[in-house]
Parts: structure tokens; sequence; C-alpha cells
């Protein structure tokens, strides 16, 4: 059984494998810093949970060399479609780097305007397009995540899956493989893991 750690968090309690736990500290200390902000409402305690995902997935996630142009060109997080995470995720990856490389934060409307992208957040707005952004997608070395129902069974490789304050993540290990990602066994030995047809 995988090792869980309960930490509160907008007022919920979380419950998440020990690898993310670090990461949801430094969740709950910069959602304390932004509640002194008025500028910009945070987004809900739960996407803040999965921004952290999102920022972990760049530390135990592997690409291929010829994902990156050069040694310098940052690790991309992609948004496509509605944006659940607003200002919060770019402060999340402010000044981070996974080795010598920054991170940076995209937001894209169209599957076609995707360039330079390494992970990939599909955001439940597009649903309906499943089955036309996942085979644009085939091929490319991007890590796509969402957490709308269906999606590891339209071809995307993570899911969050949200059960009783437990983000849960279920994983298609093989459609990562055939775009040469590499999963850390850190994140999946806690997961699910579907195949191609399956949610």
């Amino acid at each position: 059984m995988a090792f869980l750690t309960a930490i509160a968090c907008g007022g919920k309690w979380w419950v998440v494998g020990r690898w993310w736990t670090v990461g949801l500290f430094v969740l709950c200390a910069l959602r304390a810093t932004a509640a002194d902000s008025a500028a910009v409402a945070p987004p809900s305690a739960e996407y803040q949970v999965k921004a952290v995902f999102l920022f972990n997935f760049a530390q135990f996630a592997e690409w291929p060399a010829r994902a990156f142009a050069d040694a310098r060109v940052p690790l991309v997080i992609g948004i496509l479609g509605d944006d659940p995470f607003g200002a919060y995720l770019d402060e999340l990856v402010k000044n981070e780097k996974i080795g010598e490389r920054p991170l940076a934060v995209r937001r894209y409307r169209e599957v076609k305007d995707i360039v330079g992208c390494h992970i990939l957040f599909v955001s439940r707005s597009e649903a309906a397009r499943f089955d036309r952004i996942i085979p644009v997608l085939k091929g490319q070395s991007i890590l796509t995540i969402s957490d709308a129902d269906a999606f590891t069974r339209h071809g995307g490789m993570v899911r969050f899956v949200t059960d009783s304050g437990k983000i849960r993540l279920r994983i298609n290990v093989e459609a990562a493989k055939a775009c040469g990602l590499t999963i850390s066994s850190k994140i999946i030995r806690p997961a699910t893991i579907v195949t191609a047809g399956k949610d």
C-alpha cells in the first residue's frame, strides 16, 4: 500500500503520496502568501494541489534530448483551453529549475499553436475535442495530463481523479513510452495503470 500523508490546505484535508508532501507544504505556504494579495483571487484548493502535481511531474519525468533545442530552453508547462490555475501556477514555478533548465508556463487556445511544450494540461473545456486533440499530439514528446472524464480512454497519458478529498493518478504508461517519455517509478507506484481505450 502506498504511503499517504494528510495535509490541511485551503480549509480541506488533502491526502497524497509521500513524494508530493514537500510540494504541498510549499503550496500551502504560497497560498498563505497569496492571501495577502487581493489583486487576483487564487484558484480553488483542489487546483492548487493539481498545480503542485504538474510541477512535480517536471521533476519525476524524463524527456528525450530531441524535446529541447538546447540546454537553455525552458521546460514548458502548457495549458490548453480554459485555465483553472490562473497566476498561481506561474508563481509556483517562478525561479525554479530542473537541473539547470528553467521552467515556464504557456497557455494555448488551439492545439495547432502548441510548440515547444513538454507538459500539457488539457482543460475540461476541451473534453468534446479529445478525439481531435490527442491525434495531433501523437508522437510528440509531450506529457499530456487532464482531470476530465475519459481522458486516458482517448489516448491521454495522465488523468487526475478526485475521490473523497484524495487526488489519485491514472497513468497510461505505454502512451508515454510511445512518445519517448519515461515516468519515474515514484509516480507510477501509487498510481492506477491503464491501457489504451481504458479510463
